[in-house]
């Protein structure tokens, strides 16, 4: 078929395919071990499943309206207000969504106009800046550094402008395993507290959070939660990613406009999957042991990996694991990973790419939400790396 290039203009002309996808592949081709995509290599509960198969059976596979079913939605609120002591009306402040990335779309569309600036914090999962610049906003990068990518607050504020619509938070932090502290969020807070400033808390590592540590979710500061959308994702939270849920929570004046660009974006979601979570939640113990759970991975991959010469850096949360390779070589990251993949059979993702600028401090993320058997397997091959 021909081909009419002067027709079209590209929207995103930088943006390529993402490297998630590529890294994946490319462990499919060189039949690596692949703990470069963030997904389990498990299955996830039976119990799960099976209530998915009942709802099916039970004829739950049409439509399901559009801000979600609503059970689904009481046992978020419940779910919430237990949790982080604050009450989102299911009616009118909760939205199903398909995934977190959707949810973080939506909320981008709902919100920026053209010229609006939004403050993104970088290395940040990739779907932010993207997001941005389809709807004509700008981003305004604050970059953080290894080991501990901390927000310098201070210099958020010199990046603040009459022209800072939103800014993006994400805790626990994906790619790098860190997390927000309380005194963070109170130093966001009072940041824009005499602003019209938006927040995005991207929190879908919300249940995986590690040492004994508190998840300091938007929800616990009053004067945050009401000028913030916070995204979650149970296919993260119940190991299924394929299934692409997740849901919104914001109060009502920004719920209505996120509801506006959600209708036309995705409509609604999988009815059977909405319906056997809403039971799933029930049992608190499905989300509550989930830190337990991943810590004991993420702590059986760093024991078998001691006697590797990688740095193990700290991880606080997530699925992801990083390691610093400088004791082994001068090569970029993306050229290292690449090699490790090809040459050693294992596949991670540099974590350069989550730089809208060239920082490469020679750090490669490893997902460690994998069987014991796959990651004594990708242990045992670090620790070959010299």
């Amino acid at each position: 078929m021909p081909t009419y290039p002067g027709l079209i203009k590209s929207k995103l002309p930088k943006i390529g395919t993402t490297i998630f996808t590529v890294m994946s592949q490319l462990a499919k081709e060189h039949q690596a071990i692949n703990l470069s995509q963030g997904f389990p290599d498990f299955n996830s509960s039976e119990e799960l499943t099976d209530l998915v198969y009942q709802a099916m059976k039970r004829g739950l596979n049409q439509y399901a309206p559009m801000a979600g079913v609503m059970e689904l939605r009481e046992e978020i609120a419940k779910k919430t207000e237990k949790i982080y002591k604050i009450n989102y009306h299911p009616e009118t402040e909760i939205t199903i969504t398909a995934g977190a990335t959707q949810a973080i779309y939506t909320a981008i569309s709902a919100i920026i106009t053209e010229g609006d600036e939004v403050i993104i914090f970088t290395p940040a999962y990739d779907c932010y800046e993207p997001a941005v610049e389809l709807n004509g906003g700008k981003s305004v990068i604050v970059q953080m550094h290894a080991p501990d990518y901390k927000i310098d607050w201070s210099q958020v504020r010199k990046m603040i402008t009459q022209r800072t619509k939103m800014i993006i938070i994400n805790s626990p932090h994906n790619p790098t395993g860190t997390t927000l502290e309380k005194e963070d969020l109170v130093a966001l807070e009072k940041l824009i507290s005499n602003t019209d400033i938006v927040v995005i808390s991207d929190e879908v590592y919300e249940h995986i959070i590690f040492d004994n540590k508190t998840h300091q979710s938007v929800a616990l500061f009053p004067k945050l939660a009401e000028r913030s959308f916070i995204i979650s994702s149970f296919g993260k939270t119940f190991h299924n990613t394929g299934w692409k849920i997740g849901y919104c929570l914001a109060p009502k004046n920004l719920m209505v406009e996120f509801r506006k660009a959600h209708q036309f974006i995705v409509f609604s979601v999988n009815t059977p999957v909405q319906h056997a979570i809403a039971t799933y939640l029930k049992n608190e113990a499905n989300y509550l042991q989930l830190s337990g759970f991943y810590q004991q991975k993420r702590d059986f991959f760093v024991d078998l990996i001691k006697p590797s010469k990688f740095e193990i850096l700290p991880s606080r949360g997530t699925y992801f694991q990083l390691l610093s390779y400088k004791n082994i070589s001068e090569e970029k990251d993306t050229d290292f990973a690449v090699r490790l993949t090809k040459e050693y059979k294992i596949a991670s993702i540099p974590v350069s790419v989550f730089y809208s600028q060239s920082v490469d401090e020679k750090i490669l993320r490893f997902c460690v939400a994998k069987k014991e058997e796959t990651l004594e397997q990708a242990a045992e091959i670090l620790n070959s790396i010299v």
